[in-house]
């Protein structure tokens, strides 16, 4: 009988146990970075990067899948319908939080459906003035447009993309009438810059480095709140006449909703480990991005913010949802 009885009370505890061992467990089995760009990209660069160090720390291979196109609905989806163990996750960017406001039904819910990770890094749009032309600054720039209303263009990638959508709040901001020129590729709009077409053009460091570098563009702001460790001589569009005007691009990681807090919590430490690395923080430091990680609740209130900020945006503007 007392025999009987201890078994019972094993056999409890080891049921009992069995789900506490199944979560400590994380990961069994390869993990997935679902990436919504195509690869050669700036978010898939900096992944690759964070994932062959997160192979070292979960004792697992990360692995790569780039699902480019369809507004990331297709990269979303396929993270979505995967189990929600930790071992599919998302690359999201500051792009993610514009698309909510670009399209009238969504297959998914960024907020309810996704649980943010932690953050990769951020980054600060540049705005960029032909080497040899005519602006010097921003408030070059600015008196131009304000004694020639109407006369300048201001050039970004296709309407509804953080570079456009900056370029739109640059003129509402500051209060000018300028057109905003879309292209459908960054080269395109760059080739405008350089022949005179465009007076300036809205776009990351890093797709213009090499021509900043070699005196063909010239930066004359950055679009963040802060000057970057990147960009420490090119003073921001705040500080240079246009205040309170503030774009911060960022690269993040989330998986989905239902993913166990514990392993949510166990990739965002990994995930600043990876990122306070000094190798890690020089090569995005080169890229033109701040490598951070953060806590998986600033990304949550930074997700919201943007959300909201861009919708105001883009209603302003008037872009039709697709």
């Amino acid at each position: 009988m007392l025999n009987r009885r201890y078994l019972s009370l094993g056999l409890l505890a080891s049921c009992v146990s069995r789900p506490t061992f199944a979560q400590a467990a994380f990961p069994e089995r390869p993990v997935k970075l679902v990436v919504p760009f195509a690869p050669g990209g700036l978010a898939d660069i900096t992944f690759r990067l964070v994932g062959e160090k997160l192979s070292v720390l979960l004792g697992k291979q990360v692995v790569i899948e780039n699902i480019p196109g369809a507004g990331g609905f297709a990269a979303a989806s396929s993270v979505l319908r995967a189990k929600p163990d930790g071992h599919t996750l998302l690359v999201i960017a500051n792009g993610t939080a514009i698309t909510k406001s670009l399209f009238k039904t969504m297959p998914f819910d960024l907020v309810r459906d996704l649980a943010p990770v932690s953050f990769a890094a951020y980054f600060d749009l540049v705005l960029l003035a032909k080497g040899d032309g005519p602006y010097k600054s921003l408030a070059d720039l600015l008196s131009a447009a304000r004694q020639n209303p109407g006369k300048l263009n201001f050039g970004s990638i296709n309407p509804g993309s953080t570079q456009n959508l900056s370029a739109e709040l640059f003129k509402t901001s500051a209060r000018l009438d300028a057109a905003v020129v879309p292209f459908k590729t960054t080269p395109e709009a760059f080739t405008a810059l350089l022949s005179g077409s465009l007076d300036v053009v809205f776009e990351s460091y890093a797709a213009a480095r090499s021509l900043v570098d070699g005196g063909q563009m010239r930066a004359l702001a950055s679009t963040g709140s802060k000057r970057s460790g990147y960009l420490l001589l090119v003073p921001t569009v705040n500080e240079s006449g246009v205040p309170g005007y503030d774009v911060t691009g960022w690269n993040a990681l989330a998986a989905p909703a239902a993913t166990p807090p514990e392993v949510v919590a166990l990739l965002n430490r990994h995930m600043n480990t990876v990122m306070n690395m000094p190798d890690v923080k020089k090569r995005l430091l080169d890229l033109g991005t701040d490598a951070y990680a953060g806590t998986a609740e600033e990304l949550r209130i930074r997700l919201n913010a943007d959300i909201a900020k861009w919708a105001a945006v883009i209603k302003q503007v008037g872009i039709a949802q697709q």
